[in-house]
Formats: structure tokens, C-alpha cells, sequence
């Protein structure tokens, strides 16, 4: 019924093509303000705790039995631009990126922010895809598993699986699974490459201890998301199942498999692919803290240096960065939704 509804719409190539340009652009200029009010927030929060950059670094400086005169610290705050007020630092700030492309100066590593980000950012993106292709290539088959033989063995391992994944701690899972590959395999930990790689120029043996490396954050950082995939992906499938066009289909006589392929699995997915407008930040989140236990050269643990030293630019930059992946996740969501649902139409 439902296929032979799906059937019997009308579909027009060069009408969809323009709504979906008009569509995309549309939801750009949304994303303009919605941005802008995520740049204001982050840099509110990174200023609220007491103190500053100078105020941290002091500390330490204290910590180590060191002083520091009034005056180099009234210097500093002036060179920084600590001295101003927070909307003109915001300004500031925002200013350089529009008019300038410059995201400002790290305090604490003395670096522009861009070089600083771009030496780092395509790990992570490299990361990212990765583990998204590893979350999807697994979740879909074990969801439709599921879902097929319900209450069954394999339904059961699925579920206490998807469950203690989802408890297990990102870093407490990280520790684990570094120790039983240096214990048991004796297989270096830590870093994406071997130490006789990590500075070495672009090779194909650089390439293929990447690879040897890679697979392990990778898997740690899916299996959260892994988990909650598996979960969505068997509950549309058993909602698609229990419909009367899965009964009419069986009583014209086609085949099991194909049935399924053709129809349920497919509108299963659709809500499925609406998760990658929060699975895709998820995974850059996941990846902050395993990034950290792993030693990782990625952008995690230079987010979290820098919003424990005050290092509201580099800071502020960084989670900027994760707001237009959300962003960017959610309208690559909806493109794919318009793509493999024909009902769907741009009002």
C-alpha cells in the first residue's frame, strides 16, 4: 500500500533541483544568526570563571615559587587586551574572523589560533569520517538483526551490548581497551603512528602504521554511538515490520529478503539519517577525551588546554568549530532525507 503509494507521486527532476538550492539556502542564512548567538555564548562562558588568562598564569607562576611585579602584569593585560571590556573583546574577536579570517592569538602558546587549529583539524576530520563509516557500516546490519529475530539470542547480545556501551565511560573504555593491546599484543599505544614515524615525512609505510593505529581510537570513539544507532535503527524497523504493506507484500508472494531490502530497511533509515545532526558533534566530543588518554595529535586536547589556562581565543575558535559541524551535520541530514524520501517536500 505504502509502496504503491510512493509510486503514484509525482516527482519533477528541475522542480525538486530548485527547491532543494532554494532549501539550502535557506537554511545557510538561518545558520548565519544561530552561529553568531553560539560565538557570543561560548565566549561568555570561557570569560565567566574568576579571573583570566594572567590570573591562571600567575598562579602557577606562585605554585612554582616565582613573583611577578604589577607593572608586567598590567603590561601583559594591556597587550592582551584583557583590560578591556568583554563586549569589546568579543568584537574584537569576531571582527578579525569576518573581515579578516584571523581567530586571534593564543595567550598561552604564544601561536595564531588558525595555525595552530589547522595543524591539528585534519586528524580530526580524518577521525571523525572514519568513525562515522565504522558506526554506520555496523549499526545498520546489527539494528536489522535485531529487529528481524526479536527476542531471539542474537536480539538479546545486541541489546546487553548497545546497553553496557552506552554506560562505559569514553575514557575508562580507552584505558581498557590500551592496556589488553600493550599486554597481550604487544602492539604500541598511544599516537596515531610509531615512534619512528611521527616526524617522518608522508610515505607509504607512514601510511600503513596509520592505518595499523587508527582502528583502535577509532572503534573506542563509535561504540557510544555505535550503540544508540543500533538501538534507533531496530526500533524503526520493528515499527516499519508490524505495518499491513509488509502483509500485503508477503501475501503477493515476494521473497523475504527482498521485501525487506525494498521497503521497511529503507524507511527505517530515514530517521536514522536524522541523527547525524548530533551524532557528528558527538563523535568530535567523544573524540576530546579519548583524544586525551590516547595522546592523540588532534583538536581535543588543545581544547581542553586551553579552557583550563583561559585561553579564551583558542578556545572560543574550538568550539565554534564544533557549533558549524552540528550545523553542518544537520543540514547534510536534511539533503539526504529530501534524497532517499520522495514524500518529502519544500514548503
Amino acid at each position: 500500500m505504502a509502496a504503491s503509494c510512493l509510486r503514484r507521486l509525482s516527482f519533477d527532476p528541475i522542480e525538486w533541483y530548485e527547491n532543494m538550492l532554494r532549501y539550502i539556502a535557506k537554511r545557510l542564512v538561518f545558520a548565519i544568526p544561530t552561529l553568531f548567538a553560539v560565538s557570543i555564548i561560548a565566549f561568555i562562558i570561557i570569560l565567566l570563571p574568576p579571573g583570566d588568562y594572567l590570573t591562571t598564569l600567575m598562579a602557577d607562576w606562585a605554585s612554582q615559587g616565582g613573583a611577578v611585579e604589577e607593572g608586567t602584569v598590567a603590561a601583559m593585560r594591556e597587550r592582551y587586551g584583557l583590560d578591556q571590556p568583554m563586549y569589546f573583546q568579543y568584537y574584537k574577536w569576531i571582527a578579525g574572523i569576518l573581515l579578516h579570517g584571523d581567530f586571534g592569538i593564543s595567550f598561552e602558546l604564544g601561536k595564531p589560533v588558525t595555525a595552530l587549529i589547522w595543524s591539528r583539524l585534519g586528524f580530526s576530520l580524518l577521525l571523525s569520517f572514519l568513525t562515522l563509516c565504522f558506526v554506520w557500516a555496523v549499526a545498520i546490519p546489527i539494528g536489522i538483526l535485531s529487529a528481524v529475530r526479536q527476542y531471539s539470542i542474537s536480539d538479546y547480545s545486541a541489546t546487553f551490548l548497545a546497553f553496557f556501551f552506552l554506560a562505559v565511560p569514553d575514557f575508562l573504555m580507552a584505558l581498557s581497551a590500551m592496556y589488553v593491546m600493550s599486554a597481550y599484543f604487544g602492539q604500541s599505544v598511544g599516537g596515531l603512528f610509531s615512534p619512528a614515524y611521527v616526524d617522518a615525512p608522508w610515505s607509504f609505510g607512514k601510511l600503513i602504521d596509520f592505518a595499523q593505529h587508527v582502528w583502535l581510537p577509532v572503534i573506542v570513539i563509535g561504540l557510544g554511538s555505535l550503540a544508540a544507532l543500533v538501538r534507533i535503527m531496530r526500533a524503526n524497523l520493528l515499527d516499519e515490520l508490524s505495518k499491513p504493506y509488509v502483509t500485503t507484500a508477503r501475501a503477493k508472494g515476494m521473497s523475504e529478503f527482498e521485501l525487506l531490502i525494498r521497503y521497511p530497511v529503507r524507511l527505517a533509515l530515514n530517521p536514522l539519517i536524522s541523527t547525524l545532526g548530533w551524532i557528528l558533534p558527538a563523535v568530535i566530543s567523544g573524540e576530546i577525551i579519548v583524544s586525551v588518554v590516547m595522546s592523540l595529535p588532534t583538536t581535543g586536547p588543545l581544547l581542553l588546554r586551553a579552557l583550563l589556562a583561559q585561553d579564551m581565543y583558542l578556545a572560543g575558535s574550538l568550539i565554534l568549530l564544533i557549533s558549524v559541524l552540528t550545523i553542518i551535520g544537520t543540514l547534510i541530514s536534511d539533503i539526504l532525507l529530501a534524497i532517499t524520501d520522495p514524500r518529502i517536500r519544500f514548503q
